[in-house]
């Protein structure tokens, strides 16, 4: 039977906690007991925990080696650029690219970002990151990832890492699946709703990203983004897959 995977908010020696919404959920929501057995996502490694205390606010597990388990983590490092849109879509793109195993998502303020989003979205960082940290406990992940405090668009050009790739409507002849390769690590910018402006895409180019399209339809920024990501995720661990044989 699979166990349920919870990520340490906090870890002791051979001790893992549960803390806040986290342990309330485990204790309330899921009435759980002196005894039960999770799976836990600790700095170190996913380790077996036992609960041997229960609060509200706070689940102690002894914790201590399990089995030998072949990873299910993406071989795919990547690093989502995702422009501020709407924000349940944009809260949607977040929980289903966590799923899929990116590694870091930056809120980015672009120029076609709607004003008011732009000015509320530092009051959504926190609550994107608990999409993520429960999404990715959901998807029996190791560890959550980083969601980063929104940022305008030329702070972070230059420091994107691996492989730099901009969707971008206006190409029409590189295909996003052409740019990937078996170094597995790269960074993907998504645009708002309306796209990238030419001088954005411009700015793009001067830091080294390359265009790519998904396809001839205009997807919308959600669906683009977890449809690249998918993309990715897939060719990349195939082409390693291959490799290896």
């Amino acid at each position: 039977m699979t166990r349920r995977r919870w990520i340490a908010d906090e870890v002791a020696g051979d001790r893992a906690f549960l803390l806040g919404q986290n342990a309330d959920h485990l204790a309330r929501v899921l009435r759980a007991r002196v005894g039960q057995q999770f799976e836990i996502a600790t700095p170190s490694g996913v380790r077996l925990g036992e609960i041997v205390k229960i609060a509200h606010d706070r689940v102690e597990f002894a914790t201590s080696t399990l089995p030998v388990q072949e990873s299910r983590q993406s071989s795919a490092v990547i690093d989502l650029y995702l422009a501020v849109f709407k924000f349940d879509r944009f809260e949607w793109a977040v929980e289903k690219c966590t799923e899929l195993g990116v590694a870091a998502i930056t809120p980015v303020l672009a120029a076609r970002t709607d004003a008011h989003l732009a000015s509320a979205s530092g009051k959504r960082a926190e609550r994107w990151r608990r999409i993520a940290h429960e999404a990715a406990q959901q998807s029996r992940r190791h560890e959550a990832p980083a969601i980063h405090e929104p940022r305008k668009l030329q702070e972070v050009l230059s420091e994107a890492r691996g492989k730099r790739i901009v969707l971008s409507e206006n190409e029409s002849e590189q295909r996003f699946a052409d740019l990937l390769d078996r170094s597995a690590e790269f960074s993907l910018a998504i645009g708002p709703e309306g796209g990238w402006t030419d001088s954005e895409l411009s700015s793009f180019f001067q830091n080294g990203w390359q265009s790519a399209s998904l396809g001839a339809t205009i997807l919308r920024a959600e669906t683009a983004a977890i449809a690249a990501t998918a993309i990715a995720v897939n060719l990349v661990s195939r082409t390693r897959h291959l490799a290896d044989d």
